[in-house]
């Protein structure tokens, strides 16, 4: 029963004040952003000795109008590091409420209102602000696709970049990129006695 009761206080304490503090160390799944993290999922367990909450069974993570989906999410909190302690680390002290990292595998899909990107995992290190997403990544804007091996998305800026392992020409898995140029409406176009 003790146990229980230290579970659901973790896990209100996860989506209350885990990953809504501000400052750079804070998640920042939307750009510039400080709401609130909200995460949902069929089942959440927590390993008190590693820091960790896992998140299972069509886990997402929303924030602000960034949406973070996968089979499975996993947080990693920093030991014994800001506000109010939980848990304890190996190490034997707390862990802190500061995110370290977060880890989403199977099916991930991050998705903003510009673009929307699927891979096999993603890595979210608050440290350096970037989403990593990796294995047969797809990013789509509109019409227009680009596909890789690894997405490196700096959240704060909105850099990114596309990698691939493979190197030369007409080798199948370079980065690759389908352009749709936007077509000028009929509507838009003056008349030939207008101009």
């Amino acid at each position: 029963m003790i146990e229980l009761a230290m579970m659901k206080r973790w896990a209100l304490a996860a989506f209350a004040c885990g990953l809504t503090l501000a400052g750079p160390a804070a998640a920042q799944l939307a750009q510039n952003s400080d709401a609130p993290v909200d995460i949902t999922a069929d089942q959440l367990e927590v390993v008190n000795a590693q820091c960790l909450a896992v998140y299972t069974g069509g886990a997402e993570a929303l924030q602000d109008t960034v949406r973070l989906r996968a089979d499975t999410l996993k947080i990693y909190y920093k030991p014994g590091t800001g506000g109010s302690a939980r848990g304890s680390s190996p190490t034997g002290g707390s862990c802190g409420s500061l995110l370290d990292r977060m880890e989403a595998t199977g099916s991930v899909y991050y998705v903003t209102p510009q673009q929307r990107v699927h891979g096999d995992t993603a890595l979210y290190e608050a440290g350096s602000d970037t989403i990593t997403i990796s294995g047969d990544v797809v990013a789509a804007r509109g019409q227009d696709v680009l596909k890789g091996s690894k997405l490196v998305i700096n959240v704060k800026t909105g850099d990114a970049q596309m990698q691939s392992g493979v190197k030369g020409r007409n080798k199948p898995g370079r980065v690759r990129t389908v352009l749709y140029p936007k077509q000028q409406s009929a509507a838009a176009t003056p008349p030939a006695a207008a101009r």
